[in-house]
């Protein structure tokens, strides 16, 4: 059995982004002076942001990491959907980075040791450690974060494949524990409806992200579960719900939505992006209320 590597090489690097440095710089740059933001009266605490190849939803990725563009945070969780056969119900990286044109991101695990005790806690199993993943979900978003954050940081990777929803909201609370007072964002990996007319898309679209703007974890389940609405990462986003919601989170802005027929995709059989921040009340906003 060979060793694992302390590095996780990107398997998508140059098909889902570009693989040259300068390229993937240049058209998340472009990308994130082309988003226009509505007012955002609070903190972030967390982002949902889609997942598919830039060409599809990297504008619509771009409004949900402009939101944070300049910040700085010691750790960053990306919580995403695990869309391979999945070994466990909650899985992370066995590597100790994760390794994108741009760089290295070292996975914290300090913070991924202190998010199994808290899972422990409550009865539930540890998170398990995984190598050589070809899950896309997480590592498409490491770009843009190297990109946007002010300063280098590290990573807390969740990837999910579990729709349980006593299990989503432990981790949630397990997530808010790790995270406590400490300078840290949330990032939900998700896409919406798949393959379907641009009409029958943006119907479903609407009535998932309406839940997730309200801030209902389990609203956002039930609508994946019952197809009134559709979202391959619906398990992700409620989790990171529920953790926002335990860290004050007060309000949920959605920031875009586009379908991959904005990125020349037909529109007989679409997949819809949406991009949303979840904001806790800023210390001037705390202090005058």
């Amino acid at each position: 059995m060979s060793a694992i590597p302390d590095v996780r090489l990107s398997p998508i690097a140059g098909t889902w982004y570009p693989g040259e440095p300068e390229a993937l710089r240049q058209q998340i740059e472009a990308r994130l002076q082309s988003a226009i933001l509505p007012d955002l009266p609070g903190d972030v605490v967390a982002l949902v942001a889609p997942h598919a190849g830039y060409r599809y939803s990297g504008h619509t990725a771009a409004h949900a990491f402009r939101a944070v563009l300049g910040n700085s945070y010691d750790m960053v969780a990306v919580v995403s959907p695990f869309h391979r056969y999945p070994p466990a119900s909650m899985l992370t990286s066995a590597h100790a980075a994760y390794e994108t044109p741009l760089g290295r991101v070292p996975v914290d695990r300090a913070a991924l040791n202190a998010l199994d005790l808290a899972l422990q806690e409550r009865n539930m199993p540890a998170l398990q450690p995984l190598a050589r993943d070809q899950e896309h979900s997480l590592e498409i978003q490491l770009p843009f974060l190297q990109c946007v954050l002010a300063d280098e940081f590290q990573l807390l990777p969740v990837m999910l494949a579990t729709h349980e929803a006593a299990a989503l909201h432990h981790l949630g609370d397990a997530l808010a524990q790790v995270i406590g007072e400490r300078r840290a964002l949330l990032v939900a990996s998700t896409d919406l409806s798949h393959f379907y007319p641009l009409s029958v898309a943006r119907s479903l679209d609407t009535h998932i992200l309406e839940r997730m703007a309200l801030l209902q974890p389990q609203a956002v389940l039930e609508a994946d579960r019952s197809g009134a609405g559709q979202a391959c990462g619906a398990m992700a986003v409620a989790a990171v719900l529920w953790a926002a919601l335990d860290l004050g989170a007060t309000q949920a802005i959605q920031l875009h939505y586009s379908t991959s027929a904005d990125g020349g995709a037909g529109e007989d059989s679409v997949v819809g992006y949406g991009a949303l921040a979840i904001l806790k009340p800023g210390a001037s906003q705390a202090a005058s209320q």
